[in-house]
């Protein structure tokens, strides 16, 4: 790593987002220093680490155990912020929490390290609003779990610099994730907007008694999902035209595929409905409960990662 490679980062918030930040950057050999103000939140984090680091050793070699001796926790963010070279903040999705929790790191930290949210949807021109450095704020939103999935979207907000951009993207990047920069403000940034516009859908599907809620998950996990995990719309319907590719695509399918963009719904989540989302929800899980689904989940993550390493060369 070069002089300019940072090493020692502040995690800034450790609940569930925070803990699994702080896994990755152990993991990658970093330094972490961690804070929160919640009662147990020590304890929560390093349970947190630990069962994570089984699955984050299939995928890259690591000790047995987390190396302790380079995580520190602190009650208070300035103490977590002494020699940081990064913070990544992960409090709760509260705009007047986070702006008033970024202001409070950007006047204790020097101007050249770069602060990052993992805001799922807020604005960073608002949320860096009062800072005294706001060039060095940007978004770093992670997907859950993010010490498994690799998505990043780094966003800047109207007084963000470019230098802060390209710093947290090569970051993110140094540790493995996929960055991607986005670059106008939008709420929700991009792949949660796609996630909101299918669910809207498969909630109108619902609605309309069209299929029931197993019925449409499984329409997405054994179908467009498959493909999904190694490509995007984009590219997949550039494969749908053959060898013809996108061009031929739009020629055949653009007409009647955007006639279904007038049809498609625009549901209202009344309590029936919810009702009716929890009762297929308890269906499709078959008394699974939420631990269980999400090992089984973390377990099919790594073995697609290892398998997409594999295909990629490494």
């Amino acid at each position: 790593m070069s002089e300019a490679a940072i090493r020692r980062v502040a995690a800034i918030g450790a609940g569930t987002i925070g803990a699994s930040w702080a896994a990755v950057f152990l993991a990658r050999g970093l330094t972490v220093a961690a804070s929160d103000p919640a009662p147990g939140a020590e304890t929560f984090l390093k349970g947190f680490i630990a069962a994570a680091w089984p699955n984050l050793a299939r995928l890259s070699p690591l000790p047995d155990e987390p190396p302790w001796d380079r995580l520190s926790f602190h009650a208070e963010p300035e103490a977590a912020l002494a020699g940081a070279e990064f913070v990544q903040e992960s409090a709760p999705e509260r705009e007047d929490m986070k702006r008033a929790l970024l202001a409070r790191l950007d006047a204790a930290l020097d101007p050249a390290v770069v602060i990052a949210s993992s805001s799922s949807g807020l604005l960073m021109s608002r949320i860096q609003g009062d800072c005294r450095h706001p060039e060095r704020c940007v978004i770093g939103h992670p997907f859950n779990p993010p010490h498994l999935v690799p998505l990043v979207e780094v966003v800047g907000g109207d007084r963000t610099a470019p230098w802060a951009i390209e710093r947290a993207m090569s970051f993110y990047a140094a540790v493995d994730k996929a960055p991607i920069h986005i670059r106008r403000e939008v709420r929700g940034h991009v792949a949660n907007r796609l996630q909101a516009a299918l669910w809207r859908e498969a909630v109108h599907l619902v609605a309309e008694g069209v299929a029931s809620v197993a019925a449409i998950d499984t329409a997405i996990s054994a179908g467009p999902g498959l493909r999904w995990a190694l490509m995007g719309p984009h590219l997949t319907f550039h494969l749908a035209g053959g060898t013809g590719g996108i061009a031929h695509f739009l020629d055949q399918f653009a007409g009647p595929m955007t006639d279904w963009w007038k049809d498609l719904g625009n549901p209202v989540l009344t309590p029936e409905l919810r009702e009716r989302l929890a009762a297929g929800i308890a269906d499709e899980a078959g008394g699974r409960d939420i631990a269980q689904l999400e090992a089984r989940r973390d377990r099919f993550l790594v073995d697609l990662l290892v398998l997409k390493a594999g295909l990629d060369g490494g």
